[in-house]
């Protein structure tokens, strides 16, 4: 081989190793993008996280059998048959294959077939709405989701809290959900479902902390330009801690009436954990009918509607202020 063609071949080469370059870096960049993440839906601490991972894991394996084996036979039909490769049959003509049909079809149909089945008993067994089975009486929380934080209402203590949810091990938790303006989805990974709340009506999700801990929640859903700061924290304890702080809570100086719902329901950035006691009565339901002007609700009572009636007038005096 002469020295020119020698040196042409080395020149090509050196371009293919630069023009490849930057690709492998980019490769080599991409698992930083993974800093972020964590693996919060995978390390459940209590039953409904646990079969939502099983049914991600079970779900992702069936459509794996699809997708990893198209892969696998892309890249070697790529490399049999490439230009170089003189002992691979050519047959242009080629148009059907019988066993190959009834591989292609059959695998994915029966796949789908599993996956309808496993979906349509997992979406019974794990609806928010249904109550979790336990001989331990459920802890009732009324969720509120404002401008840019979380309430939590604990209506049989007389307390509520902002961006903090402690609850006991191994207690159903009951919680139905509204919203002040906009529509959030509450969602804690470690738990289980998420679920919307918006305002005007309440749903309903039910879940349980099989272990003790801290479990962080936020919001899924875009919000707002505070939507960022809307985190808060599980304390999952022993039933003797929360019992403890429920009587701490009792005593906390800062009380939940109309007026300091009011305060509260105003758009604010990043807020710091606080506790109330003396929570108004009936104050989840007066949110709700803010919306409803008792349309939809006739339980509510002559109480329930006059306390609406003063958050609209509050709600109503701040705009005012504001203006």
């Amino acid at each position: 081989m002469s020295n020119s063609r020698l040196w042409a071949r080395l020149a090509g080469a050196r371009a293919s190793c630069l023009r490849a370059a930057p690709r492998a870096a980019c490769a080599a960049l991409l698992p930083l993008l993974l800093s972020g993440c964590d693996w919060a839906l995978f390390a459940p601490k209590g039953d409904i996280g646990v079969q939502t991972k099983n049914l991600i894991l079970i779900a992702s394996g069936l459509m794996l059998l699809v997708v990893i084996p198209v892969i696998l036979l892309t890249l070697y039909f790529g490399w049999r048959y490439r230009e170089t490769n003189t002992r691979a049959r050519y047959e242009p003509k080629w148009s059907h294959s019988t066993s190959i049909e009834v591989v292609v079809w059959t695998i994915p149909c029966i796949i789908v077939a599993i996956l309808g089945v496993l979906i349509w008993k997992t979406t019974h067994e794990l609806d928010p709405y249904k109550p979790l089975e336990s001989e331990v009486a459920p802890l009732r929380i009324e969720v509120v989701a404002l401008d840019w934080k979380w309430l939590f209402i604990y209506p049989d203590y007389g307390i509520a809290t902002i961006n903090q949810l402690p609850v006991p091990v191994g207690t159903p938790l009951e919680f139905k959900l509204t919203a002040q303006s906009m529509m959030n989805s509450f969602f804690i990974p470690q738990l289980g479902t998420q679920i919307y709340a918006m305002a005007g009506m309440q749903t309903r999700l039910h879940l349980i902390a099989d272990e003790p801990g801290v479990f962080p929640g936020l919001s899924a859903a875009y919000s707002g330009p505070g939507f960022s700061d809307m985190h808060f924290l599980t304390h999952a304890t022993s039933r003797a801690e929360f019992d403890a702080w429920v009587k701490q809570a009792q005593s906390a100086p800062q009380k939940l009436d109309a007026a300091a719902y009011e305060r509260l329901a105003q758009p604010s950035g990043r807020m710091e954990p606080a506790v109330f006691s003396q929570v108004q009565p009936a104050l989840f339901d007066a949110i709700v009918n803010l919306y409803m002007h008792d349309h939809g609700t006739p339980r509510a009572t002559a109480k329930q509607l006059a306390l609406t009636q003063s958050l609209e007038q509050a709600i109503a005096s701040e705009l005012c202020s504001a203006n």
